[in-house]
């Protein structure tokens, strides 16, 4: 009964502590973010935390809803990021990791639906779509993790060490991280994490610059502390998405953490690098690309996995 209470307030704790640490983390790395974008287009840019003066003004200012329920969802949506957020880095279950995250995906497309405006309506469409490219290599992942962690664990079944476990924390057991396993799982994963960053080419629902549209896709109809909590919930989910790609290179060493913080930095500054060099590209074409490199790179790897 212990460990069930456990199970339960640990990820709570870890929830409730992701709330408040995430958005700080995500806060400075939007602001890296549009330093190094105004840098590579010429220009000096904003201060660091010109993301937090934005949002402590958009707070402030007077909010405009079109229904009352759209609040609503917008909450369950960055809560159930948080959620996601705590199982994540309380070492719980991957998988249901994955599934929070994407029930919080859905909550924010219903939350531009109720809006009722087509240009709301236009943007949760193309988010849909964005789900429906990058989900099969997010679920992908989760399945790679579990092989790669029973492969590294083998030798050790003996002593009653698990043959795989979809549980975060299972990577400090290994002796090897689970990229020597998973390396076309990891650049599938690099793929689609464009999408989930919102980047282009492929930031097809709503952009976070300026220059890509006049029209802000799903959040056109949001406003005041509604459209803050939004680009909060934004800040969580980088810094969600960040910790899955650090997690490749985590093991056993503590000095590991260290190592898969710094890959996450370079991951963050390339996506960085590959929005401000490429143009937006049709929906059908992310579709695609993002299906063949699921298939390709998570369905090769796992099939490698599974006859070795």
């Amino acid at each position: 009964m212990s460990m069930t209470i456990e199970g339960i307030i640990v990820p709570i704790l870890g929830s409730v502590a992701f709330a408040v640490l995430a958005p700080i983390v995500g806060c400075l790395l939007a602001g890296i973010d549009r330093v190094l974008s105004a840098r590579m287009q010429g220009r000096v840019g904003p201060p660091i935390l010109q993301p937090y003066y934005d949002v402590r003004k958009l707070m402030a200012k007077e909010k405009a809803t079109v229904n009352g329920v759209q609040d609503a969802y917008v909450i369950c949506a960055f809560v159930f990021a948080c959620v996601a957020g705590g199982i994540f880095f309380t070492g719980g279950n991957l998988l249901m990791c994955v599934f929070v995250i994407t029930l919080s995906s859905l909550f924010f497309i219903i939350a531009a639906y109720s809006s009722r405006s087509p240009y709301a309506e236009a943007g949760a469409n193309r988010e849909t779509i964005q789900v429906m490219a990058y989900e099969p290599m997010v679920l992908l992942f989760a399945v790679g993790f579990y092989m790669a962690t029973q492969l590294i664990m083998a030798p050790y079944l003996s002593t009653g060490v698990p043959a795989g476990s979809f549980d975060v924390a299972a990577v400090f057991q290994l002796d090897q991280p689970i990229i020597v396993w998973t390396a076309l799982i990891f650049l599938g994963l690099m793929f689609i994490l464009t999408i989930k960053l919102r980047k282009s080419p492929f930031d097809l629902s709503m952009s976070h610059h300026a220059h890509q549209e006049i029209v802000r896709g799903m959040t056109t109809e949001m406003s005041g502390s509604t459209l803050a909590l939004v680009e909060v919930l934004h800040w969580c989910e980088n810094v969600l998405f960040l910790g899955w790609v650090a997690i490749f290179f985590v093991w056993g060493n503590p000095w590991s953490v260290l190592l898969g913080v710094v890959v996450a930095l370079l991951a963050y500054f390339l996506e960085i690098l590959i929005d401000n060099n490429f143009a937006r590209v049709k929906w059908q074409f992310m579709l695609k690309s993002a299906w063949l490199v699921a298939l390709v790179g998570g369905g090769v790897n796992i099939a490698i996995m599974a006859f070795i």
